[in-house]
């Protein structure tokens, strides 16, 4: 049986609107090749949740703002991915714990400088 849904009630709750930048809304294996060297590079294995966590990561540093869980999961929301809040801060705390980000004073996450070096050369 199809389910006809209605699409106006899933854009009104998605309400972080991210820049578009080109490299970050491709889901190719190949765009996301520095995100895998980088993961590897820290001992981790690769997953759809960790790849689209970085993501928006990157755009945030891109764009020169900071990220917390909560933005991090409307990142995910607008991009149709759906993670718990909980889920989300396992998955940051993971990153800080292998050193591929720092949580901050303010409750925000960046990226350390060696998992920044990885992955600058490929943003662009």
């Amino acid at each position: 049986m199809l389910l006809n849904h209605d699409l106006s009630s899933v854009v009104k709750r998605r309400p972080f609107q991210a820049t578009i930048h080109p490299l970050i809304l491709v889901s190719d294996r190949s765009a996301n090749g520095h995100i895998r060297e980088l993961l590897r590079f820290h001992g981790l294995r690769t997953s759809l949740f960790r790849i689209k966590v970085i993501n928006a990561l990157v755009l945030a540093s891109l764009e020169g703002r900071s990220i917390g869980v909560c933005g991090v999961r409307a990142y995910l929301e607008s991009s149709s991915v759906e993670l718990t809040l909980v889920s989300v801060r396992e998955v940051l705390k993971r990153l800080a714990d292998e050193g591929v980000i720092v949580f901050q004073a303010d409750k925000s996450y960046r990226f350390t400088t060696e998992a920044w070096e990885i992955l600058k050369p490929n943003l662009g």
